[in-house]
This record gives C-alpha cells, sequence and structure tokens, in this order.
C-alpha cells in the first residue's frame, strides 16, 4: 500500500518554549511588583486617613489653631496628590495585565489548535501506514500521553518515517510549550482578577478620603470666614480709636511699659509669697482653655498694628485672644492661687480688669479685658482655686476693639505660647 509523506514541519523557533517560560515568569514577577505597589498605596492611604482624622480633631477642638490647620490641610493636598498618583499607577498596571492576558490566552488558543493539527497529522499517518494491526498503538498516541515516551515505544513495533518522528518530536515540545503558556494564562488572570479587586478597594478608600478631606475644607473655611469678620470689625473699632500714628505708638507704648510694671510687681509679689509656703512650689498636670471661641490672635509675632514691637518683631502678642458672647464665663486654666484681681494700675484710662493665677511659682496665667461691672470677678487676690472654676467673665475692660479675652501663660519670667500647656 501506498502511502503519501508527510507534509513539512514548518520550523518552530528554537526559543518558542523559553519564551513560553519566561512569560509565565514575569507574570509572576508582576504579581510580586503589585504586591508592592499595593502595599505603599496602602501606606500611603494609611498615612492620609491619620493626617484627615487629626485634622478634624483639630478642627473640634476648643479654639482651633487655624493657622496650624490650614498648614495640616496644604500638607495633606500634597499627600492626596501622591495617593492619586500611586492609584493612577495601579489602574495604569491593570490596564496593562488585562492587555498581556488577551495576548497569553490568544497565543495558548493558538497553540492549543496547532498542536490539535499536529495530533491529527500524525494519527492520520499511523492510520494509513497501520490501519490493520496497530490500532493499539494508535490509541496510545491519540490518548493525550506523552509523546517523548510514545516515540520509544513505537520503535518497537513500527519504523517510523523521520518526517513522522520529527512531527511527533515536535508534538511533544508542543505540549510542553502548552503547558507553559498556560501557566502564564493562569498566573496573569490571578494578578488581573487581584489586582482589579484591589483597585476598586482602593478607589472607594481614595473617594472616601476626599470626600472627608472636603469636609474639613468646608469647615476650616467657615471658621477662618467667621474669624475674619470678627477680625474686621476690631480692626474698625481700633481705627475709630486711635486717629493718628503719633497716639497709635504712644498708646501702645503705654499698653507695654503697664503690662511690664504690673508683671514686675506680680513677680516680686510671687517670690515673696513662695518664701512663706503660700505658692506651690511645682505644678503637676496641663492646663485647660479658660473659655471657647473664636481665636483672633495666636501668640507671637503679628501684623496686628495695635499690639507693641518685641524683638524682631514689628508687633508682638504675648497672649492669645479669645472673642466670644459678651459675658461669656472665663474659667481657672489649673488649681492654683489669685495673686492679682483688679484693674492694672499701671494702665492709662480706660484701665483692663485683669486676675492673675499662680500654679506655682513658676507659673502664672493672666486673664486680661474681664468685665467689672455688669458681672463683675468671682474671685479675690489671696483665694484658692480649681481648675475649671469661673474666675469672671469676658468684657471690654481697657484698650480694646471688643468683647474678648487676652489669656496669656507666663513660665520662668517670660510669657510663653499657652498652646504648649493645654
Amino acid at each position: 500500500m501506498f502511502v503519501a509523506p508527510a507534509a513539512p514541519i514548518q520550523p518552530v523557533a528554537a526559543d518558542e518554549l523559553q519564551d513560553a517560560v519566561a512569560a509565565r515568569k514575569q507574570a509572576e514577577k508582576q504579581a510580586a511588583d503589585q504586591k508592592a505597589a499595593i502595599a505603599k498605596l496602602n501606606g500611603l492611604q494609611k498615612a492620609l486617613k491619620a493626617d484627615i482624622a487629626s485634622t478634624s480633631s483639630a478642627l473640634r477642638e476648643v479654639n482651633a489653631d487655624l493657622v496650624a490647620v490650614r498648614k495640616q490641610i496644604d500638607k495633606m493636598e500634597v499627600r492626596i496628590g501622591e495617593v492619586r498618583a500611586a492609584y493612577d499607577g495601579l489602574v495604569a498596571k491593570l490596564q496593562a495585565l488585562t492587555e498581556q492576558l488577551a495576548r497569553v490566552t490568544a497565543a495558548e488558543r493558538a497553540k492549543a489548535e496547532q498542536l490539535a493539527e499536529r495530533k491529527a497529522l500524525l494519527a492520520d499517518r499511523i492510520r494509513e501506514a497501520y490501519a490493520t494491526d496497530r490500532t493499539s498503538l494508535l490509541e496510545t498516541f491519540l490518548s493525550g500521553a506523552s509523546f517523548a515516551d510514545v516515540l520509544t515505544e513505537v520503535g518497537y513495533y513500527i519504523d517510523v518515517g523521520q518526517q513522522d518522528k520529527a512531527l511527533a518530536e515536535q508534538i511533544a515540545r508542543d505540549q510542553e510549550t502548552l503547558a507553559a503558556i498556560h501557566a502564564s494564562v493562569v498566573a496573569t488572570r490571578r494578578a488581573t482578577d487581584m489586582l482589579r479587586i484591589e483597585t476598586a478597594q482602593e478607589k472607594a478608600e481614595l473617594d472616601g478620603q476626599l470626600a472627608d478631606l472636603e469636609v474639613a475644607r468646608s469647615q476650616l473655611k467657615a471658621l477662618e470666614r467667621q474669624t475674619a469678620r470678627t477680625l474686621a470689625s476690631q480692626k474698625a473699632a481700633y481705627s475709630k480709636m486711635v486717629k493718628n500714628k503719633a497716639a497709635a505708638e504712644k498708646a501702645l507704648a503705654q499698653a507695654a511699659a503697664a503690662q511690664r510694671q504690673l508683671q514686675g510687681q506680680i513677680d516680686k509679689l510671687i517670690r515673696e509669697r513662695a518664701q512663706f509656703g503660700n505658692i506651690p512650689s511645682r505644678y503637676n498636670g496641663t492646663l485647660i482653655w479658660p473659655m471657647a471661641g473664636q481665636v483672633t490672635q495666636n501668640f507671637g509675632c503679628t501684623g496686628f498694628s495695635w499690639e507693641p514691637p518685641l524683638g524682631s518683631c514689628a508687633h508682638y502678642h504675648k497672649g492669645i485672644d479669645i472673642a466670644g458672647p459678651m459675658y461669656t464665663p472665663v474659667k481657672a486654666a489649673g488649681d492654683g492661687v489669685v495673686v492679682f484681681a483688679g484693674f492694672n494700675p499701671y494702665d492709662p484710662v480706660p484701665k483692663a480688669y485683669i486676675i492673675i493665677i499662680a500654679h506655682s511659682d513658676e507659673l502664672l496665667t493672666w486673664y486680661a479685658h474681664l468685665d467689672a461691672s455688669t458681672h463683675p470677678a468671682r474671685v479675690r487676690a489671696g483665694e484658692s482655686v480649681k481648675q475649671g472654676a469661673i474666675i469672671g467673665y469676658e468684657g471690654m475692660t481697657g484698650r480694646t476693639t471688643g468683647p474678648h479675652l487676652h489669656w496669656a501663660v507666663e513660665y520662668k519670667g517670660q510669657f510663653t505660647n499657652p498652646r504648649l500647656f493645654v
């Protein structure tokens, strides 16, 4: 019986299997890379979440420091940019993986079709040549067993032609290549599915954080507008109170001198009383805010012209101004002894009503501009007070542009930022 020769086998690139193995390894590396990228994004999200929580907490605090909160929000804007960039990177990775999955899936399908065609071709060759007495061998070929193993068995039964043998060897290589491609498909699909889920979760997290940040922005803007209105009113009142520059400078000099003189008197009084044990030598604990309201002026260098100069600052504020409704109760910031309660005797008219509490011989708190008529002070010099006890009420005594409390902390003879003690 005449048997037609097998069709020539098309040469296959020698590195086809190597390419398939490399593709699988690349998919595995991509999976590891995306885990690292997700971990980085999670870290950024966690830090951003902590920043937002801190900012929201700061906005809820009594007498929020709006300048500090503004800096926090600016910092979060930068971190949001980092999170967006990391998230966009994940989206790009997902797109690349999706495209890669399509390619390797198509390669697997093409290789499977090629393998099926070659198996069919070899089966036809065997069937034509040995249709009668080699059924068991044909079944072995068609069973899906390793063709490399079958080739050894073939030698015992038939004299396989060189082309048939080459075809069988190619089928064996095709099976190995197909297995490697399939592993690449599985790895890529697994990485793609995981990344798609992670990306959706990160998007939801980012959307939530953006919403929280917008709430913080809105709260800050509302507080800034409210404070700006109060400051505008104070500045207008100050402009009416001071007619010219010379008068303003004189008033500033008088106010600064009056405060220094009173401070000197109080420091001397503290030293005398401390010798007799009338003032604690140490204060254990923190201070509380004496009043809630809008912080219209913080401690330190300021742009407000009604504050006197100090050091390199053209205008320096030695305490914190808190504005609230007239007659808002003012509370003791901590346990201590009242060492002064009355009008500053060194002030020019109008005089400010001030209460000074010694919490120790090194720590004092000042409460100025208290009301002295409708709601007079609740304490007198020499009395002991507990933290939180009402000592007086917000007023407008002295040179003031509106009802507010000037709260100052004196530590070791120097006025210090009160926020360091609350």
